[in-house]
């Protein structure tokens, strides 16, 4: 595997498989890599002759400044799991290398952006969108892998992808699991253990209200998502006083990401879900239909 950290040798990776008609697989990532990760990874594998992942935390999608500062970055350790799991190029590049000069693009997506995520995190989607059309100019790849635990975030990729008309194929990937249901995510390691063992109420709280979609209207089921896990310890007492807090619970059109009244649609149901514990915003989805 080669580990790449500026945009000229990545460039000539690039230029060389291009030369030689090889299909380029992009998987961009910020880091602090787990199995869902590696199954992107996998996916990509057998599907591209050539395999680029991207190991950059993107300041500009961060509106909390915090955030930023604590998200994990473990790029020695990503290295080494990144050659295990079959990639042929790391890009591992500074902050100065991807935005040389300051960044003055601006991107919309409107209504998908202005649901959910978005009213929550202003100019989150836009940055995203500025570092993924980059990697795309880069690697100029055939397949670009995402995973589904950030729902919204595929369907701004498909909407950039639509504005840019670059001939990307965007392939959406299932969200990874831990044996106890908690979606893996790179925030997790910033748990502690007793939130760790709190935290899989999240999804089973959403299996329940998969459950209850069956006999319930779309209402009622929101509702109990919400106030299950708010009052989640109240019935389950927890050490320092954890609790969840609920940030949204969102039941929406699979394709338009705007709110459903009814659980019938032409394009699917979904549920989306922003939860903090303590301390770490969380995020899971589930499909109703």
């Amino acid at each position: 595997m080669q580990t790449i950290t500026t945009v000229a040798a990545l460039s000539q990776a690039v230029s060389e498989a291009k030369r030689q008609n090889k299909t380029i697989g992009l998987v961009p990532t910020m880091g602090a890599l787990h199995e869902g990760h590696l199954s992107l990874i996998t996916r990509a594998r057998k599907e591209n002759d050539v395999v680029i992942v991207s190991v950059f935390v993107n300041p500009i999608q961060f509106n909390n400044k915090e955030d930023l500062e604590k998200y994990p970055r473990t790029v020695e350790a990503d290295c080494r799991l990144l050659e295990t799991a079959g990639a042929d190029v790391a890009f591992v590049p500074a902050v100065e290398e991807m935005y040389p000069e300051p960044v003055t693009d601006v991107y919309h997506f409107g209504p998908i952006e202005e649901v959910m995520e978005g009213p929550r995190r202003p100019g989150h989607f836009s940055g995203v969108a500025v570092v993924v059309r980059r990697l795309f100019d880069l690697t100029q790849p055939n397949r670009a892998y995402f995973g589904e635990k950030d729902y919204q975030q595929i369907a701004v990729i498909r909407s950039l992808l639509q504005q840019t008309g670059y001939p990307i194929e965007l392939v959406p990937c299932p969200i990874v699991r831990a044996s106890d249901g908690l979606a893996l995510s790179s925030r997790n390691r910033r748990l502690s253990p007793a939130a760790r063992a709190m935290a899989p109420a999240i999804y089973e709280t959403l299996c329940q209200a998969v459950e209850m979609s069956e006999t319930d209207d779309v209402e009622d089921v929101k509702q109990f998502v919400v106030d299950n896990l708010a009052s989640y310890h109240l019935v389950n007492p927890q050490p320092d006083g954890l609790q969840f807090e609920p940030e949204y619970f969102e039941v929406v059109d699979a394709t338009t990401l705007q709110p459903v009244q009814k659980w019938k649609g032409e394009n699917g149901v979904v549920g989306c879900i922003a939860v903090w514990l303590d301390g770490v915003r969380l995020i899971d989805m589930v499909r109703f239909r």
